[in-house]
């Protein structure tokens, strides 16, 4: 079909988490997911933080990027900042895609909306809900298993939990990272370089030893799970990433999944990262707030999630899926990208591209 002859409606749609290094964020699949969408055509607005996330120079995956202001700058700052890019280019919806800036977006989603920009996202009580710091209540309050864990303000209360939990443990910071600790030093390094990034306070939590299983789940606020791909990760890099993973048949990981959408009421999309164990039981080892950066294999499967939640933002009729396909593969793969100085001296020094 040529473009002229294109009558599918075309929206702009601003995406962050660009950063496609070996830490993925999930901005440069989602944007990939709703360029296959048939429902509608779009032009791509890259939201960025950082002037190397190599997303702001993916020309044929990025129309157009503006930097935005860090999280801690607060929600007027970035309130500011998304009215002067709605001027120029009169966005429709905007998917933000990382956990430390959905607060933000969260508060401002009304304000948003009377700008004419859109957003389907969960409540600021939905998010405080699954928060690693208040996981372990959560799995005790809704039947979920969680893994033991510890909150940790200074290093020397490790030595304690160390003794609950046992080593090898895991040290997690609230936002990202996650390392696994087989001795007290280990544990005190890894808590004072991830305290460093990412604050306090830190987690310290049991060690699950399985096979790493994630379900990336879509819900319409109602309590109704529209989505849910389980896939199991085939190679996982130094950070807990997966590189490469395939989707899985297997009912039990949908009910877990269906479940934590009814019971929460959960609004747009997540992702339950799970710990299938050797007796087979299954740990939630976190639930994250947003699209995972494997989400274009829920597109390959025949569940394009990212672009029902345009639709859900956008009020249009969403209908569940009740079939995907089951044995397709992802493997993530790195290439050199290659760009001008001047654009990444256009991008740092007038923060935009």
């Amino acid at each position: 079909m040529s473009p002229a002859a294109d009558h599918r409606p075309r929206y702009v749609i601003g995406v962050t988490g660009l950063n496609a290094i070996d830490s993925p964020g999930p901005g440069v699949a989602v944007i990939r997911a709703l360029r296959e969408s048939p429902d509608f055509t779009v032009r791509i607005i890259g939201l960025s933080y950082e002037a190397l996330e190599p997303g702001i120079y993916m020309h044929d995956v990025v129309d157009k990027t503006y930097q935005l202001p860090y999280p801690s700058a607060g929600t007027q700052v970035l309130l500011e900042r998304l009215g002067e890019i709605h001027e120029r280019e009169g966005l429709d919806v905007i998917i933000p895609n990382f956990d430390a800036e959905l607060p933000n977006f969260v508060r401002l989603a009304p304000r948003l909306a009377a700008l004419g920009i859109r957003t389907f996202l969960p409540t600021l009580e939905q998010l405080e809900a699954r928060d690693k710091l208040n996981l372990r209540a959560f799995g005790e309050a809704h039947g979920l298993l969680v893994p033991q864990q510890h909150l940790l303000h200074r290093a020397d209360e490790l030595a304690q939990a160390a003794e609950q939990l046992g080593y090898p443990l895991v040290v997690k910071g609230k936002f990202y990272d996650a390392t696994v600790a087989h001795t007290l030093e280990q544990a005190r390094k890894a808590f004072h370089q991830i305290s460093a990034k990412w604050g306090l306070p830190v987690i310290a939590q049991e060690f699950v030893q399985g096979h790493e299983i994630n379900v990336a789940a879509l819900g319409d606020g109602t309590g109704r799970t529209l989505s849910a791909v389980p896939m199991r990760k085939l190679y996982i890099t130094d950070k807990g990433k997966a590189w490469a993973g395939i989707t899985l048949e297997d009912e039990t990981l949908l009910q877990l999944a269906r479940r934590f959408v009814e019971r929460t009421g959960w609004r747009g999309g997540c992702e339950l990262e799970l710990m299938r164990a050797a007796d087979g039981r299954l740990f939630v080892l976190e639930i994250n707030p947003r699209f995972p950066a494997w989400i274009y294999l829920t597109v390959a499967a025949g569940q394009n999630q990212p672009a029902a939640l345009v639709r859900l933002a956008l009020g249009l009729p969403v209908y569940p899926w009740t079939e995907y396909a089951v044995g397709r593969m992802f493997i993530r793969y790195a290439w050199d990208l290659i760009t001008d100085n001047h654009e990444f001296h256009q991008i740092s020094a007038f923060g935009e591209l």
